[in-house]
């Protein structure tokens, strides 16, 4: 089986990276996609957006866990609520990882000789990244097939990207030559703000095609929904972040498709 690993990153706090990570992932899944989420931020987000434990001091199956070699990543993958859909936890240990790993032999590539041991069991695995560019994301990105980049459609929307664009080309350079941009989402979308469409032409401007043509509007929905342990499509099936990220996921698996 050919697996796809994805990464979601963007150094920029606030940009719906985690809503998107949770609910792509739900909405592969729907599709009959074997998905794995994968949470590599210490904030524990994703993990607690599909109601998996999080930042549980006794819990000692995480991710965490597999970085010190304490646990193999197949003993702390657990399964969520969603049919197709696992989640293989962060707890808050987590922030301390990045000092544990300063000595570690071929540190960078931790996370994608962590995840061989799984990789065959899934057709698709999201990384949700912390909101920086340290060795987390560096293993991400070194463990990734490719990287989507959710972006709001604010005003310091394209500020720090030149920083990511510059960290992926070191990544590609050094430790993953394959890693490419899988895609560039328009997040936090208003079409009645002048705002917004002066942001997603620049994108598109920057990014041409690469701009996915689905965007995901301000919705009360989405942003309630990982306080309830649920993706949008167990929370409110109906409501428009839903059907966004729904369209995302039949315009992501389409594009998958046609780069084959």
């Amino acid at each position: 089986m050919d697996t796809r690993i994805i990464a979601l990153a963007n150094q920029k706090g606030g940009v719906g990276k985690t809503t998107t990570a949770l609910n792509l992932a739900a909405a592969v899944a729907e599709k009959g996609k074997r998905v794995l989420l994968v949470d590599s931020d210490p904030q524990g987000n994703a993990t607690s957006g599909v109601g998996a434990l999080s930042n549980d001091a006794g819990h000692e199956k995480s991710i965490y866990h597999c970085y010190i070699g304490a646990r193999e990543i197949a003993d702390c993958v657990l399964p969520t609520r969603s049919k197709n859909l696992s989640v293989l936890p962060a707890s808050i240990d987590l922030v301390g990882v990045e000092v544990e790993l300063i000595n570690m032999e071929n540190r960078e590539k931790r996370l994608k000789n962590l995840l061989r041991s799984v990789r065959s069991r899934f057709h698709y695995i999201f990384i949700d990244c912390p909101p920086s560019l340290g060795l987390l994301t560096i293993n991400s990105l070194t463990a990734a097939d490719s990287i989507l980049i959710p972006l709001q459609c604010e005003y310091f929307a394209l500020e720090g990207l030149a920083q990511l664009i510059h960290t992926i080309r070191k990544v590609r350079k050094n430790l993953n030559r394959d890693l490419y941009i899988e895609g560039v989402l328009l997040t936090m979308y208003d079409r009645r703000n002048r705002l917004t469409l002066s942001v997603a032409n620049e994108i598109h401007k920057h990014f041409g095609p690469q701009v996915y043509q689905t965007v995901i509007p301000r919705n009360v929905r989405l942003s309630e929904s990982p306080s309830h342990g649920k993706s949008i499509f167990e929370y409110d099936a109906t409501s428009t972040g839903a059907k966004a990220y729904r369209q995302l996921g039949i315009e992501f698996l389409k594009r998958i498709k046609t780069r084959v």
